[in-house]
């Protein structure tokens, strides 16, 4: 019996199957049935075995078993192959037959053992947002840190989209699996899991995927994290496995040392069960896809691809027009003056947008002058006098009172208490502050009104910029007031590269457009090429993450508009295929305590992680929409137009869209939170880059398009959207 998948066949003989490749066994697994038993004492004991029976059917194979515990209880497991749409669905039931008071819990596993090594470290790994390749770059807590571990599973509900892929380094031999089927439900909320131990819960239907290498043996943690093992003389492992567990086990996971004595290296090992009781069933599908690519990244798009359009969450409805034209006029009503400083809190706590602190920062969570330059555009174009007052009052203040001796300006400053903050120079700062005042000094500029103070402050700083560049076209991560490196790293170099070429087109520098070149340079051989997409944000370490992939999209994309090399664009759509799976695409219920939360009513579908390993999201996503449509009319592949349609709709699901919500204000939007574990935990509160990243993408697809939502742009002819693409033809004119 065998069941195709192109060059692929899956082989079922003896009770069990593999998967052969032109006459190669490359997964196999000669036990499919295996069962994990949470025993009276709290071991979780488990074993394998054959199926009894494999019979042919008419669209596939079944194979069906009766598995016997030590304890004498009775599971039944039918498992069904078919071929469905180039994956093979694995559709699996299990009946308990028979209980014994003494095994309380049971959890079953579908999974292919590695034949061409068992070596973990052979392998690369990709799981969206929480693994990639073998995880360098990422924080310590991350998955893959510590391979010498025998289980590697984290609840699919951390990731954008629930699947597991892992490339054999040599050969690129690819297998991925993935839930069938985005129907998850919630778990009891009536319970709490917050030690190392198995948790028995009947209403739990999210799963784990993941790699091990197990030995033999049950793995007990204490209370404080020690493990002690248990032989299970029957019980027999054949190497590396890709595994999706069920219910879920968050398996050996690097953790924060607690208790009075500390081991070196603390693991947090916890484990969902359903009851081993008479009558109840379990039933769950999953898809394998087999593959082979000649690099990560390409095994990581094809993968992702695979699976999106068959979990897609649906498209959130929202009339983005309306929700622009609220957002701004929320930031005019919040935007105060503090002697000669203008501009928004900091922070604010919902519903009641009960402001917090005044810190402001040029760019990043601040982004104070992106905003000046927001209010000053809509206030322009709407005849609002006080909107163009406010944002003329931001950008005057910034411009006029924060450069330095050195030729950079002051990041951060506390408005209402009237003085700078202690903070270095953050590259990523500078870059997103500088670029949107000169953005504002071109809008004006076309207006017949010139502002050369905004021109003086960008022209100084993009010198400043120049002038600390390294020979490798790198840029440190920040810097002291006194121009002395603060942070070695180099990884936010691509945040400024946008800005010069822009300083290119105005001033006709041939130094910014060859400086901005040499740091795309570095970004292509440092991020795209090497995968090291990190310390994309301020407040972070300098680990993995989505922001830097972002910023490094933003630059290649910038870099081919004016160059027209291939070489950016190949590397734009790196970036984006690696950004874009930190994004929730499927959606899962989550319960959420706030009353005025719009998780009460809407689907988290949108959220992106924000470094890797992060059990939660943010709204950041939101800052791109309008790039991925761009990079579609560069490349002509749809699927960039789809994802950016769906970040410009369902990432308002987190707005309050009409003032029904409960928020003082309408269109009003809380950061993020944690909610892998279907309970929704996070601060409640409104940052200003929240609705900063949602009015930038919203007026640049205006300005670019002449329209807010993206199946409205799409009623222009091919031609003329084309045409319109070409953003920097008249950037200056």
């Amino acid at each position: 019996m065998k069941i195709t998948l192109g060059s692929y066949e899956i082989l079922f003989q003896d009770g069990g199957l593999q998967v052969n490749k032109e006459g190669q066994c490359l997964y196999f697994n000669h036990r499919p049935v295996y069962v994990s038993v949470k025993t009276y004492g709290a071991i979780n004991e488990f074993r394998d075995s054959a199926y009894d029976s494999l019979i042919p059917v008419t669209d596939g194979v079944l194979g069906e078993c009766r598995f016997v515990t030590d304890n004498g209880s009775v599971l039944y497991v039918r498992d069904l192959y078919t071929a469905r749409d180039g994956s093979l669905k694995i559709a699996r039931k299990t009946l308990v037959e028979k209980a014994d008071p003494d095994d309380l819990g049971f959890e079953t596993k579908i999974f292919f053992y590695q034949a061409q090594s068992d070596e973990l470290r052979d392998f690369d790994y990709f799981y969206p947002g929480q693994w990639y390749k073998q995880n360098e770059y990422a924080a310590d807590y991350a998955m893959g840190k510590q391979l010498d571990l025998q289980y590697h599973w984290r609840k699919e509900t951390n990731c954008g989209l629930p699947l597991f892929a892992m490339q054999n380094k040599k050969s690129g031999e690819t297998i991925c699996l993935s839930r069938w089927a985005a129907d998850a439900s919630l778990p009891s909320l009536d319970r709490t899991s917050t030690e190392n131990y198995a948790y028995v819960d009947p209403k739990m239907t999210v799963g784990s995927f993941g790699v091990s290498k197990a030995k033999p043996e049950a793995l007990t943690y204490t209370y404080y994290g020690h493990m002690f093992t248990t032989p299970l003389p029957n019980t027999q492992c054949d190497g590396v496995s890709i595994d999706y567990i069920y219910p879920a086990a968050n398996g050996q996971q690097p953790w924060k040392a607690w208790g009075p004595v500390r081991g070196e290296h603390p693991i947090s090992n916890v484990v969902w069960m359903h009851p081993m009781r008479e009558g109840f069933t379990q039933n769950y599908a999953i898809a394998a896809d087999f593959g082979c690519y000649e690099d990560f990244g390409m095994m990581m798009r094809a993968s992702w691809r695979k699976v999106y359009p068959r979990l897609k969450d649906r498209l959130f409805t929202v009339d983005n027009e309306t929700l622009f034209d609220n957002m701004m006029f929320f930031l005019k009503d919040i935007t105060r003056q503090f002697g000669e400083a203008w501009g928004t809190p900091f922070v604010a706590q919902l519903p009641d947008f009960d402001p917090n602190s005044f810190s402001a920062e040029i760019g990043f969570v601040g982004q104070q002058t992106g905003i000046g330059y927001q209010l000053l555009r809509w206030g322009t174009l709407k005849g609002d006098p006080e909107a163009v007052k406010k944002g003329l009052g931001i950008l005057d203040f910034w411009a006029d009172h924060t450069m330095t001796e050195t030729g950079c300006p002051k990041v951060w400053m506390h408005l209402s208490a009237h003085q700078p903050e202690p903070q270095p120079q953050w590259i990523r700062q500078i870059g997103d502050g500088l670029e949107a005042i000169l953005d504002a000094y071109v809008f004006e500029y076309k207006r017949g009104r010139e502002h050369e103070n905004w021109l003086t402050y960008c022209k100084r700083t993009a010198d400043w910029l120049v002038s600390k560049q390294n020979e490798d076209g790198s840029l440190y991560r920040s810097y002291n007031y006194d121009g002395t490196v603060c942070m070695d790293s180099k990884a936010n170099t691509p945040s400024i590269v946008r800005f010069l070429l822009q300083m290119y087109l105005v001033s006709g520098d041939e130094a910014y457009k060859a400086a901005a070149i040499r740091a795309g340079e570095w970004t292509y051989e440092h991020q795209f090429k090497g995968f090291e997409y990190r310390g994309g944000t301020c407040d972070q370490s300098d680990v993995m993450d989505k922001e830097s992939g972002i910023y490094a999209m933003f630059a290649f994309i910038a870099l081919y508009d004016i160059t027209k090399e291939a070489r950016w664009l190949e590397a734009a759509c790196g970036a984006a295929d690696y950004v874009e799976t930190f994004t929730f695409v499927w959606s899962f219920p989550v319960y959420v305590p706030y009353p005025a939360h719009p998780f009460n009513r809407n689907h988290i579908s949108g959220q992106s992680n924000v470094t890797v390993g992060t059990p939660g999201g943010d709204v950041y996503m939101a800052a791109c929409s309008y790039t991925y449509y761009r990079l579609y009319l560069l490349t002509g592949d749809p699927h960039y137009c789809d994802f950016a349609e769906f970040l410009n709709r369902n990432l308002k699901q987190a707005n309050d869209i009409d003032g029904s919500m409960g928020y003082k204000y309408i269109g009003l939007i809380h950061e993020g939170g944690s909610f892998a574990e279907q309970q929704y935990r996070g601060r409640f509160h409104w940052l200003a880059w929240c609705t900063f990243v949602e009015v930038d993408p919203a007026s640049r697809f205006f300005d670019t398009f002449g329209a807010h939502e993206v199946a409205d742009i799409e009623k222009l002819p091919w031609e003329e959207r084309v045409r319109r693409n070409e953003i920097y033809q008249d950037y200056y004119r």
